[in-house]
């Protein structure tokens, strides 16, 4: 048993309502080493993409000294971030490009049933998102940071056809 807390707050339980319905998905573990006066120690770095199929996602990034805290920190980073993007139907309204630092993503809408043509970083996002038919092309850096944030900004710039009649009208 433990004693009270000093902060005067009580043990609250966790939020749990979005349980199951959220998709957490790890793209990328980073291992860093120092090196100290008995050999390397390591860290890791963990980045992780969080959606609920519906049009929610969030990217988050975390580090720790084992690799579960470092999971578990950047999808709690991740659900703190989630924003909506606008898609239509199972695939998106129009063709967009991403940009972030050194990384660019074009995304393009497909017809149904051609799947989710996208590898890594990009699959992932989409995944999430709950993106079913699109084709991409990763262009510019590698990067797992860069190619992620660079879908996230891709997914932020789409517009559905009701929203340019509502600024044509107002």
């Amino acid at each position: 048993m433990r004693g009270p807390r000093r902060d005067n707050r009580r043990d609250q339980p966790q939020n749990t309502g979005d349980g199951p319905s959220m998709v957490e998905k790890v793209v990328f573990i980073n291992r860093c080493a120092k090196v100290v006066k008995g050999g390397r120690r390591f860290s890791f770095a963990a980045l992780t993409v969080v959606g609920d199929q519906k049009g929610n996602i969030g990217v988050g990034y975390g580090k720790a000294n084992e690799v579960p805290d470092a999971i578990k920190k950047s999808t709690e980073h991740a659900k703190k971030r989630l924003m909506h993007v606008k898609l239509k139907g199972d695939t998106i309204p129009h063709d967009v490009i991403g940009e972030f630092d050194g990384g660019r993503v074009l995304l393009k809408p497909a017809s149904p049933g051609t799947g989710l043509i996208a590898g890594g970083g990009v699959r992932a996002v989409l995944e999430a998102a709950g993106v079913k038919n699109v084709l991409t092309k990763s262009m510019g850096s590698k990067n797992h940071i860069a190619v992620v944030n660079a879908t996230v900004n891709a997914l932020l710039q789409l517009r559905l056809a009701e929203d340019f009649a509502k600024m044509r009208q107002a």
